[in-house]
């Protein structure tokens, strides 16, 4: 027995050290390919210039930098408020045969492919942006609506494990006390689950700040400074992507930095993830 938990115990470790290391591989590469190529180009003209023009030596990503944060912040205007109303509805309102059927709806919401995502964005949400608001329909409206759906499934599921995770007697104690269900619900037992969901927007967040199929077939991909919601914007991902195929020599090196400053990014929401953690307990 003490042997097998010996074995047990070695693949665990081997597995755990296995996910840190391919890790700090990942941190090697970029950060070695990438701080070059901050140096050379300059880091204040790579991180604030707005011109990305490789053709001429020009690399700045401000606009894409600006670009994935609006489109991101749309994202969590339309995606958190809808997300947290449903986990609400899941977690204390919804009847159980109907339960069933909308969980398996979200599950299935969280498997569809990023390209498929991208594709009903196109067909769909292009033409009824166009129609509606104007503009060509690629913009950051439209990617903005976009993401907000595909991040719903993550903000659903942990914001509903983590009203159910609050002890029962919360809400019995809310209802001695005279507060109606509703009452109860939204003013004792959301405050108390507040970390978990928060962890759930932040989680969500990570995913719309990374994505990438979906974003490069309806924000348009413009490397500019947007004036307007209705306007194209490009993304950092975006743009790694759309250039790299071809990209060399201090172009290529200019989006792995690229992919440095997307790194960062997705450390910076990590450690408020933890922060938040950490300041609950």
């Amino acid at each position: 027995m003490k042997t097998k938990e010996s074995i047990f115990r070695l693949i665990f470790l081997f597995c755990a050290a296995f996910s840190i290391l391919a890790v700090l591989l990942i941190c090697l590469f970029l950060f070695a390919n990438g701080i070059p190529a901050m140096h050379k180009i300059g880091l204040v003209d790579f991180l604030f210039g707005q011109k990305w023009k490789p053709g001429n030596d020009l690399y700045g990503i401000f606009p894409m930098i600006i670009g994935s944060l609006y489109v991101t912040a749309g994202a969590i205007i339309f995606g958190v408020p809808i997300g947290l109303m449903t986990a609400i509805f899941l977690s204390k309102f919804c009847p159980k045969k109907l339960h069933g059927i909308l969980k398996s709806g979200i599950d299935l919401l969280a498997g569809i492919p990023s390209v498929v995502y991208g594709f009903f964005g196109l067909m769909v949400i292009v033409p009824f942006v166009r129609n509606v608001f104007g503009g060509n329909g690629s913009s950051i409206l439209t990617a903005s609506l976009l993401l907000g759906m595909m991040i719903l499934p993550t903000i659903i599921s942990v914001s509903e494990s983590a009203l159910n995770a609050v002890p029962l007697s919360y809400y019995e104690g809310a209802r001695a006390l005279g507060a109606t269900h509703e009452r109860s619900v939204f003013l004792v037992m959301l405050p108390a689950a507040r970390s978990g969901i928060l962890a759930g927007v932040i989680l969500g967040i990570g995913r719309a700040i990374g994505e990438t199929m979906a974003v490069i077939m309806v924000a348009g991909n413009q490397a500019r400074i947007p004036d307007s919601i209705l306007k194209g914007v490009r993304t950092l991902t975006a743009n790694i992507v759309i250039e790299m195929g071809y990209a060399a020599d201090l172009h290529r090196e200019a989006l792995i930095a690229t992919g440095v400053v997307l790194f960062v990014f997705i450390l910076g929401i990590n450690f408020a993830f933890n922060l938040v953690k950490n300041r609950e307990k």
